[in-house]
């Protein structure tokens, strides 16, 4: 899969956020977004997915040459791309298992017998090294942020998307935890190959893994551009360097 985010231009409530965004991520790479908060990381992922409330000003969203900028929500999700959110939402009454399961079926890449997904549900966890009482509850419901974050990555390893993107995944976790979500991130990048956009304005969790391009956004526009070197480069001079 090929996304490309062309001239994009992005307002919400009568405010212009991204201000004219140009970005490719093909299958198989691993880019980063980072900046500062409020520069419009986040509405960039949420307008990539559909969100109702971002308004396409200008420019156009495209995956495989097609454009995807008006299409809903739950069509982009079945085109394979994932979004792990900054803050999941608690959904009461809808367990974890009956959810991802349910998703599965809607996308419709994985039709697995109902045992050999138990068996990979089982296996994630115990990698990613959360509690079994959470996967018995309902989806985020009482789940601290670090909790709500494993999960995500758990989403993300169940449903096997074609392209990724992950909002802050290392928010609310601790030194531990990163690691468990770093590496099990890696472990789903050579299983499966997806294209990943990991958003995020700390490097802690990429000390863990090998990025192959960076992107630096600031006040809605991609300021710099480099290889992972550019982040040893904010991390000893900032964002302003």
């Amino acid at each position: 899969m090929k996304l490309e985010i062309k001239g994009l231009h992005v307002s919400i409530e009568g405010r212009e956020v991204i201000k004219g965004v140009d970005l490719t991520v093909n299958e198989g790479e691993f880019h980063v977004l980072m900046g500062p908060n409020g520069s419009g990381k986040t509405t960039l992922s949420k307008a990539i997915m559909g969100h109702p409330a971002y308004t396409i000003k200008a420019g156009d969203i495209l995956v495989d040459g097609t454009s995807i900028k008006d299409l809903s929500t739950d069509k982009i999700a079945k085109l394979g791309i994932f979004l792990g959110f900054q803050n999941p939402i608690e959904v009461e009454g809808l367990g974890v298992i009956n959810f991802l399961n349910t998703a599965r079926g809607a996308i419709a890449r994985d039709n697995a017998p109902f045992k050999e997904f138990m068996d990979d549900f089982k296996k994630n966890v115990a990698s990613l090294k959360i509690k079994e009482d959470l996967v018995n509850r309902p989806l985020n419901f009482g789940f601290s942020g670090g909790e709500k974050k494993k999960v995500e990555i758990l989403q993300m390893a169940m449903l096997k998307p074609k392209m990724a993107i992950l909002d802050e995944p290392d928010s609310g976790l601790d030194v531990d935890a990163i690691k468990h979500v770093a590496a099990k991130i890696t472990e789903i990048r050579k299983a499966s190959n997806p294209g990943i956009l990991l958003i995020t304005h700390y490097s802690r969790i990429l000390k863990y893994m090998d990025p192959e391009y960076v992107h630096v956004m600031q006040d809605g526009k991609i300021v710099r551009e480099g290889g992972k070197e550019l982040i040893e480069e904010i991390e000893s001079k900032g964002y302003k360097a």
